[in-house]
């Protein structure tokens, strides 16, 4: 049996080689491991997402396709195929993918395969969906409802059901991206500081990176994974902030939003800033 360090090293390298690309490697949620986070397919291609059971006893897990928008705060809506704009229906269609039901052992790992066709006449565009991992519930054993239906008991079990849900994005055409940030501000509350921004996006795709505080040399902040998909032009991000973080504000602070070092690290967009 494969050791959980083992498996999680296999993962990280087999999604590292198989996806278009990824800006975060793995994620876990319960005993399920997934990597890599993000997808991206750039025009018609395939991808692979790899899941790993890491527990200690056989799962199931069912796997979908779902629609989400991003919200000005940077959170998440559902939507339904009724309430579907073109560009997502158009993402549902061109998406194909490959188990839909797996049962993994403890320690066995297994690829979904995905592909996307866009048509010819498809506008250049980002396209994207959201790619769920559930683990299904296991079943009663027949001994357990044999005993319960013997005692005549009415049992109710509750059993949490966990899940993983990662952006699948198929951009068509040459599309151009940038950023700007404005207005850092000190917020908070009785129990936490933060550090608030507004940022705005321009162009036909996403973008998506971290996001850091310096000054000087000296870093003294850092958020990674801050996306803002193209439903919305702008949304505004909160930093989580430390008083010694806080103290260490003073005069001006240049703040970068950059592309994550395993994606190259690009300056997105930057400000350098007094912070009140």
């Amino acid at each position: 049996m494969l050791s959980i360090s083992s498996i999680r090293r296999f993962v990280l390298g087999l999604g590292a080689l198989a996806a278009t690309l990824s800006t975060s490697p793995a994620l876990a949620q319960g005993d399920l491991l997934v990597a890599p986070t993000r997808v991206i397919i750039n025009g018609g291609g395939n991808a692979e997402v790899v899941l790993s059971n890491i527990g200690n006893q056989a799962a199931t897990y069912r796997i979908g396709v779902e629609l989400r928008r991003m919200e000005p705060d940077g959170d998440f809506a559902d939507v339904t195929e009724a309430e579907a704009s073109a560009t997502e229906k158009a993402a549902l269609e061109m998406l194909r993918y490959a188990p839909k039901r797996i049962t993994l052992l403890p320690g066995q790992p297994q690829a979904i395969r995905l592909s996307a066709r866009p048509a010819p006449e498809l506008p250049d565009g980002e396209y994207r969906v959201h790619m769920s991992f559930r683990a299904v519930p296991p079943a009663l054993s027949p001994e357990a409802a044999q005993e319960q239906a013997t005692a005549g008991q009415l049992a109710i079990r509750l059993t949490p059901v966990y899940g993983i849900t990662i952006p699948v994005f198929i951009r068509k055409g040459r599309l151009e991206a940038g950023a700007t940030i404005a207005n850092p501000r000190l917020g908070g509350n009785t129990t936490s500081k933060w550090l608030e921004l507004d940022m705005r996006r321009s162009g036909q795709r996403s973008v998506y990176g971290e996001i850091l505080g310096k000054r000087g040399s000296e870093q003294i902040f850092l958020i990674k994974g801050v996306a803002i998909y193209p439903e919305v032009q702008g949304r505004s991000v909160r930093i989580p902030l430390t008083a010694e973080q806080i103290a260490k504000l003073s005069g001006p602070i240049r703040i970068e939003y950059r592309e994550l070092p395993e994606n190259g690290g690009q300056l997105i967009a930057e400000i350098t800033s007094v912070v009140r």
